[in-house]
């Protein structure tokens, strides 16, 4: 399927791995230009060489922590406007009330919640200028399927999911779509590393970690790819009639029953 994406400028952030490196690549072979954000500027500028060879498109890495105040605004002022941004910064700690404490919650919460707020707010109006644009916002599972042992993450994801159907139910009078995706579990290398270190828990044998995958749908978790097409999707014209809506992309483990 074309989609029409070619010549377009789009930023990514959390591009340095996993999801993120994954969008960014998905993008580059529909000719997008990119600038990708992560905290390692050495990783990024790694993929950045990779997609130029790959597909001659202009990528270009910024090196920052959207968590910190005024960064969202300083990188806006270095890129200017974009036709795609993509919000994927950002992985909140796991743990129940009592042991996230408040300073963790509060520094999870600034790079994730409040930085896709905020680069919202620093991108919108140029797109709002132009009349055209697509926001997606790359939230998580936890937000529609909450849980006590991870009660920061539920709590930020579901108020994520909000302001992205909030927003982009009333995006569409300025020309921009604000679209939502919820990856379930995703084969990240942070994921193999937690599941080699319970198999090797389990079974003392790191190597059977695909084994625990067996409870997933399809008894496997979502590849990158599949997640990373989703986005390239929503942010093409293909999608021109999606907005204020969350895309769930778990197997179908939401409606499946715990």
């Amino acid at each position: 399927m074309e989609l029409g994406l070619t010549g377009r400028v789009a930023l990514v952030t959390g591009a340095s791995k996993g999801i993120g490196a994954g969008i960014a690549r998905a993008l580059a072979a529909e000719g997008v230009n990119l600038h990708l954000v992560a905290r390692r500027g050495d990783v990024l500028a790694a993929l950045a060489d990779e997609l130029r060879a790959a597909h001659g498109v202009d990528v270009t890495a910024h090196a920052a922590d959207l968590g910190q105040s005024g960064a969202p605004g300083q990188l806006a002022a270095v890129v200017g406007a974009v036709d795609i941004l993509v919000n994927n910064a950002g992985a909140i700690p796991g743990g129940d009330l009592f042991t996230v404490d408040d300073a963790t919650w509060r520094q999870a919460w600034d790079l994730k919640v409040f930085g896709y707020i905020d680069m919202c707010r620093q991108f919108y109006p140029a797109m709002q200028e132009r009349g055209r644009g697509v926001i997606v916002n790359v939230i998580g599972l936890a937000g529609e399927r909450p849980d006590a042992g991870y009660i920061a993450g539920s709590a930020g994801n579901a108020a994520l999911m909000a302001f992205t159907r909030a927003l982009g139910g009333r995006s569409p009078d300025h020309g921009i779509r604000v679209v939502g995706v919820n990856p379930g579990p995703v084969e990240t290398d942070r994921i193999r590393t937690l599941m080699q270190a319970r198999a090797r828990d389990k079974w003392g044998d790191a190597s059977r970690w695909a084994e625990l995958q067996g409870g997933y749908p399809f008894g496997r978790a979502a590849k990158v790819a599949e997640i990373a097409d989703q986005v390239a999707f929503l942010a093409s014209d293909r999608a021109g009639y999606t907005s204020g809506t969350i895309v769930t992309v778990d197997g179908g483990a939401t409606t499946r029953g715990r």
